[in-house]
């Protein structure tokens, strides 16, 4: 998908009000007028990517940041894990979105959050990395690549902006065995826009990349019943706090159609931790 296409589809999330005032008017909406403005408290809204917060934790929690480190969110979005990340752990966290309205969103919530020193917000392609290289202790990628046809590309670029024996996380979605899935989906309006890789595909992009595959989760059953959360949306509708006041009033069809590609055996969900060699473990003949 080309980076201008990839723009259209998640610029229609910023249609209209600005992001940051309409995450803002829902949390106010919610929380009430006197609640802090913080990665805790905007979680409902701010983790634009299937699972939540909940999903944020569980890629930290393989991800392993330490104090100090430097971090790069790869599709960083509005921000929301990069804040998240940021407060918990003590890090500086970077991040590099495609789309102007998320990446201007990200910046407004950093300075309202307390974090603009912590975060920095880029924008820029996952193709090619605003950023220079061999200076990142971890990076990471939630949900994004699924638009990107030019996977080894990414790999290849978040390879080169990690320091020797950097570690990567990387959460997709993958191709499932039982054929294309219904659009529109979140990441996708339609099948021409969509590239799903198989999970064999992705390990070897990933090692012809130079990265050293540690770990390859699949990560499918992790959610809880796709029927039964299906069921519950085409009844009740979307509830009343989460990330669809960014995405807009398509966005429940757009997760109907991800939970019946989950049911189907469509789509699968992956979670990778990759390294990157010590320069002597690099040089050595394979």
């Amino acid at each position: 998908m080309c980076d201008s296409r990839v723009q259209d589809h998640y610029a229609k999330a910023g249609s209209g009000d600005r992001i940051a005032a309409r995450i803002l008017a829902a949390f106010r909406a919610t929380e009430g007028d006197a609640a802090p403005v913080t990665p805790e408290t905007l979680a409902p809204f701010d983790h634009y990517h299937g699972g939540g917060l909940a999903s944020t934790k569980a890629m930290a929690s393989v991800l392993q940041p330490q104090a100090g480190d430097t971090i790069v969110d790869i599709g960083s979005g509005i921000g929301g894990p990069a804040r998240w990340i940021a407060r918990q752990f003590g890090c500086a966290v970077t991040g590099v979105d495609l789309t102007p309205e998320f990446c201007d969103a990200a910046r407004e919530l950093n300075g309202l959050s307390g974090l603009a020193d912590r975060v920095e917000i880029l924008q820029g392609s996952a193709l090619a990395l605003p950023l220079s290289a061999a200076v990142f202790d971890r990076a990471y990628s939630q949900y994004v690549v699924m638009n990107i046809a030019d996977k080894l590309g990414v790999y290849r670029e978040a390879f080169r902006v990690l320091k020797p024996g950097g570690r990567l996380v990387l959460c997709h979605v993958n191709a499932g065995p039982n054929g294309l899935p219904v659009f529109p989906l979140p990441w996708a309006a339609g099948p021409e826009h969509s590239f799903l890789a198989t999970d064999e595909e992705t390990r070897r992009d990933l090692v012809d990349s130079g990265f050293e595959v540690v770990s390859f989760r699949d990560t499918t059953q992790d959610l809880n019943s796709a029927a039964a959360m299906r069921n519950k949306l085409e009844k009740e509708g979307m509830p009343t706090v989460g990330s669809h006041v960014l995405a807009g009033e398509h966005y429940l069809q757009m997760l109907i159609n991800v939970l019946q590609a989950t049911e189907r055996g469509q789509i699968r969900t992956v979670e990778i931790v990759a390294k990157k060699g010590s320069p002597a473990s690099m040089s050595k003949p394979i």
